[in-house]
């Protein structure tokens, strides 16, 4: 028996039990109707407006708190009114509001939120010192000097040609997202039979919230009451005050530091080039409940590792670049400069082959299996409203096809063959490599620094020199997450095709209230600006480096990206992800460890301490209370109530802040 068909026995006997946390429905339903589109309508109106203004105010995202607070009010409502709503219609209801807000909500969100980003770059000082301003495209951005700038107003016809250019973006990254996401969950889903143990949170939320309405309510609802007490309480302390005392004075005051507390000054001469402190963040415990175990361990003693590591390839001379008094921000990036970033790359590039390994391993042993036939061994359910893969590949092909032209005419300079190398190769292979890693571990990866790499490439080897390649719609995309989305589709009993027309319906919902609430917030004053703080102190810092990396492509920039790319640390981590995988499958210890300890290396310890103490609370108190199996199945529901009261508390708060700054710009 080959290595890697250990590792698939393995990995079945680690993860059978989380996904089986819900079954595969038997029967599947059109979640989509007038009441999802009334929700669409609801987060857009209501929910749209505050997500901005805490944005631009703090830097905070409503996304999960918007959807959670959408549910329960219209949960609430059908309730009251002697119905109930399913939970295919809870589930696309969730999908929608996260949508909305997370696409046009978030600070710098499609497209309007990006557009003020634009606006401020082209005319800010930074753009200026750098000889940015000239060469900005009229596709991207007006002048600084149009009207419709110094008059602060998307209705101009200067904004024409960057809208139309988002809207085509868009169409073409969604056809993308849809068929390269549905095409994995195939492969990952159907064929691997993965995890993805994350899949099951909003699944089982949203059967919380579904049991409410029923005369007789289960465990779930009783769960999900209790993480959303705890939500709510824990959300006065660490987000309703803060937002409530920066609406009425001037400077917020938190009582638990936000986002973690940074210990590097104490412990930078005991520790050098060590980033080190913790959260108090109670949603990590929460994570910890949830996770793996033994992806929760390796994650801690990579952390741990790195924690005393760096101090010695700081005496080293390794990691040169850090100095004393740097924070955690600038530790972690100068550490990823000098070493972790090519690290991180060869362990990726490990993933993909052990990977790519699994599937050809997987496929082969169901072939030669006594008595195998394919349409039981990839049999689909019945109704689930899956179509033929092959129409799947095409769209996707034409997709990537269309970018690759419209990078063409748009960029005419730049070399074809790197259009190519995205569109053909890049995309593929980090988007199956996140697959396989979201199925397992429920871990995001990425290559850091490929697309700054390659614009740099281009341009030293063409004589390419502009900074429109740094706004082309290059087909470089990291779909593995939409395979999750779809196993959660598929827990949930929905059909595909009501994804397809929640997008439709999400669209013109966008577009329209974005231009609505942006053009009023960015009326009330410019953006940035002593009323939006957040953005006021990090905007020129994100204007700096923007700016230092378009310069690159105009003959004047630095090459910081050849001097963090070291081929011997690439080789160095490719190593040890063969190598350390090869041996834990050789002697039957837990794969997952291997999983965690990638995805922990070079990775802050704030956020691990809390995840593996709600990791060691769960496997040896509340699983020896409750039962394994029990536990396991209340795990999601607790982080999906938890997620639901912290959001309560966090509209509470930002709708008090909305009503003070109107109050306050009123002239009586």
């Amino acid at each position: 028996m080959s290595i890697f068909n250990r590792k698939k026995k393995s990995m079945t006997a680690e993860l059978e039990e989380y996904r089986n946390l819900l079954p595969t429905p038997e029967h599947f339903e059109d979640g989509f109707n007038i009441k999802t589109v009334m929700g669409a309508f609801f987060c857009g109106l209501i929910m749209l407006p505050g997500s901005i203004y805490l944005g631009l105010v703090a830097g905070q995202s409503m996304g999960p708190a918007a959807s959670w607070v959408t549910l329960i009010l219209f949960t609430e409502i059908a309730r009251r009114s002697f119905s109930t709503m399913k939970k295919q219609e809870i589930y696309i209801l969730l999908y929608i509001s996260g949508g909305v807000i997370g696409i046009a909500g978030s600070m710098m969100g499609w497209p309007f939120g990006a557009l003020i980003w634009n606006q401020y770059f082209v005319g800010s000082t930074v753009a200026k010192a750098f000889g940015l301003t000239g060469l900005m495209p009229k596709w991207v951005v007006p002048h600084p000097d149009s009207p419709a700038i110094i008059n602060r107003t998307f209705f101009h016809k200067d904004w024409f040609p960057p809208l139309l250019f988002m809207v085509c973006t868009y169409i073409i990254s969604k056809l993308s997202w849809f068929t390269g996401g549905y095409i994995l969950f195939r492969i990952t889903s159907d064929i691997e039979k993965l995890a993805f143990p994350y899949a099951p949170l909003n699944v089982a939320g949203a059967l919380s919230l579904a049991e409410s309405g029923e005369k007789k309510e289960t465990w779930r609802w009783r769960v999900f009451s209790i993480g959303a007490m705890i939500g709510v309480t824990f959300g006065i302390i660490y987000v309703g005050v803060p937002a409530i005392t920066g609406a009425l004075f001037n400077q917020p005051l938190q009582v638990i530091p936000i986002p973690w507390v940074d210990l590097m000054k104490s412990t930078e001469n005991i520790l050098p080039a060590a980033p080190f402190g913790f959260t108090l963040d109670l949603g990590m415990i929460f994570i910890g409940f949830l996770l793996p175990f033994w992806v929760v361990v390796g994650t801690f003693i990579a952390i741990m590792m790195t924690i005393f590591v760096n101090p010695l390839l700081y005496n080293a001379g390794i990691l040169h670049t850090w100095q004393k008094g740097m924070d955690t921000v600038m530790t972690t990036f100068s550490n990823s400069i000098d070493f972790w970033m090519s690290i991180d790359i060869g362990v990726g590039l490990a993933v993909a082959i052990i990977g790519i390994a699994k599937v050809v391993s997987s496929i082969k042993a169901a072939k030669q299996k006594d008595g195998y036939r394919r349409d039981e061994k990839f049999k689909i359910p019945a109704g689930r409203g899956d179509f033929p893969v092959w129409i799947a590949a095409a769209i996707f092909a034409v997709a990537t096809a269309a970018s690759i032209a419209l990078c063409l005419w748009l960029v005419p300079g730049f070399p074809w063959y790197y259009f190519l190398f995205f569109g053909l190769i890049y995309t593929p292979l980090i988007s199956f490599v996140n697959a396989q890693m979201i199925g397992i571990a429920g871990q995001f990866v990425e290559f850091p620094m490929v697309r700054e790499g390659v614009f740099l490439l281009g341009s030293k080897f063409s004589g390419y020199q502009g900074i429109g390649i740094w706004y082309a719609p290059i087909p470089m995309a990291n779909h593995g997450a939409t395979a999750q989305q779809f196993r959660e589709v598929e827990l949930s009993g929905t059909k595909f095709t009501s994804l397809i027309k929640a997008e439709l319906m999400m669209f013109p919902v966008v577009l329209g209230c974005g231009l609505l609430f942006w053009q009023f917030i960015w009326k009330m004053a410019p953006i940035p600006s002593v009323v939006y703080p957040y953005v006021m102190k990090f905007w020129p810092l994100m204007a700096l480096n923007q700016a230092l990396w378009f310069s690159s492509t105009t003959g004047q920039g630095s090459m910081l990206f050849f001097q963090a790319l070291k081929p011997v640390y690439i080789a160095c981590g490719f190593s040890f992800g063969l190598i350390a995988y090869s041996v834990l499958a050789l002697f039957g210890l837990p794969i997952l460890l291997i999983f965690g300890l990638i995805r922990g290396m070079g990775q802050l310890p704030h956020f691990m301490f809390p995840e593996i103490v709600g990791a060691m609370l769960g496997r040896f108190y509340f699983m020896k209370k409750f039962g394994k199996e029990k536990w396991m199945q209340y795990t999601p529901v607790l982080l999906a109530g938890f997620a639901c009261g912290m959001g309560l508390i966090g509209m509470a708060g930002v709708a008090i802040a909305l009503i003070s700054k109107s109050v306050s710009q009123l002239p009586f």
